[in-house]
This record gives C-alpha cells, structure tokens and sequence, in this order.
C-alpha cells in the first residue's frame, strides 16, 4: 500500500470511522495506526491472517462507500481551499489598503480563520 492510498484511508477513518463495526475499527486502528502486521494482528485477536485481511479491506470498502456516498471529505477539503483563497485575499487587500479601519477589520477576519486551524 502507497503512502497515498493509507494517508487517505487514515482520513476517511477520522470522518467516518465510528460508522464501522467495533472489530473494524479495532482492526484499522491497529493496522494503520499502530503499524502492526497482519500476522501481529491475527494474535491479537486469536484469528487467522486471511480474517485479519478480510477485516481490513472491508473496513477500508465500507469507508470508501461512505466518502462516496456523504462526501464530507471531499467537501472539507474545498471548504479548506476556499479559506486559503480567502486569507490570501485579504492578505493582499490588507497590504494594498491604507484604510486603518479596514486592515483593523481584516486583521479581525485573519485572527478567526487562524483560529479555525487551532
């Protein structure tokens, strides 16, 4: 698995991943979180390689055909581009502008998208 494919698996168990079942998650959660093998996996959980892969991969499905289904992911990410168009925007007005009271209102805007990122 590409590095890719498990940052956008870790993303999608963020948004959805109390959707999954308790074994789903612990499974995911020791896969992609914790970085155990399968074989690791399989004694942890008293059960076979092929049930500890059959568990993953349908997680990682069932996460797939939310994203699909809801969009929040996708959604959160345009939110996040259109708040950096934003904040580059008034960046720039605030630099061009020589109005005191407008850089003291963008400045304001500023202070709450940086919040939005704490």
């Amino acid at each position: 698995m590409k590095f890719d494919d498990i940052a956008q698996v870790s993303l999608l168990y963020d948004f959805y991943g109390q959707l999954l079942t308790k074994r789903q998650q612990e499974v995911l959660e020791l896969y992609h979180g914790e970085n155990l093998s399968l074989s690791e996996i399989a004694e942890e959980f008293s059960i076979s390689r092929q049930g500890v892969h059959d568990t993953l991969k349908h997680g990682e499905k069932a996460l797939q055909k939310y994203e699909e289904t809801l969009g929040l992911v996708e959604k959160f990410a345009r939110s996040r581009r259109a708040i950096e168009e934003i904040d580059g925007a008034i960046s720039q007005i605030a630099a061009e502008s020589q109005d005191a009271g407008l850089i003291k209102q963008l400045r304001h805007i500023k202070t709450i998208i940086d919040e939005l990122d704490q």
